[in-house]
């Protein structure tokens, strides 16, 4: 790992460790600006999986988001499955930051312009994380190996089939 990597991860991760404690914490207050947000995506999460056990209460909702936001971060911060955790924790961004900046509802112009910072600032972290969750930190990813080895099957077919058509022809000189 290199010294950028061993430094910035905890510095991305400790945003969401420390969101998710606070979210924790204050589970009521977060519940409350989550409701409105919860209320619109349950119902479509449930039709399009309805499997799933999907809760709707907004506390359990925020219990879920927060507890992930730790682990995650956790993880991307000790270098623990870095691109998972990265991805993970970008996805707990959306409905954090969907819920708890929505400056466009915000009539005092003061307010208004801190919701915004917040939320482009989220925004922003989105970014980084989408960069962190395909940083493959000098290793080559699952594409490029799956070509590879897609590229090394077809060569030694390849050989194979040469091979074989090199011993048809032995063994046709010795019959005839």
């Amino acid at each position: 790992m290199t010294v950028t990597r061993l430094i910035a991860r905890p510095m991305l991760a400790s945003m969401f460790v420390v969101g998710g404690l606070n979210a924790l914490r204050n589970v009521d207050a977060h519940a409350a600006a989550a409701k409105p947000v919860a209320d619109k995506i349950v119902p479509m999460a449930k039709r399009a999986v309805p499997q799933a056990p999907i809760p709707s209460d907004a506390k359990t909702l925020v219990r879920i988001n927060g507890v992930a936001q730790v682990v995650a971060g956790l993880a991307l911060a000790t270098g623990r499955a870095p691109r998972l955790s990265a991805t993970v924790l970008a996805a707990t961004l959306v409905p954090t930051t969907a819920a708890g900046h929505r400056f466009w509802e915000e009539s005092d112009p003061s307010a208004r312009s801190a919701q915004r910072i917040h939320f482009f600032k989220n925004v922003s972290m989105f970014g980084g994380l989408l960069l962190a969750g395909v940083d493959t930190d000098g290793k080559p990813g699952v594409a490029w190996r799956a070509r590879r080895a897609a590229r090394d099957v077809r060569r030694e077919a390849g050989h194979l089939a040469k091979d074989a058509r090199h011993e048809a022809k032995l063994v046709r000189a010795q019959i005839s």
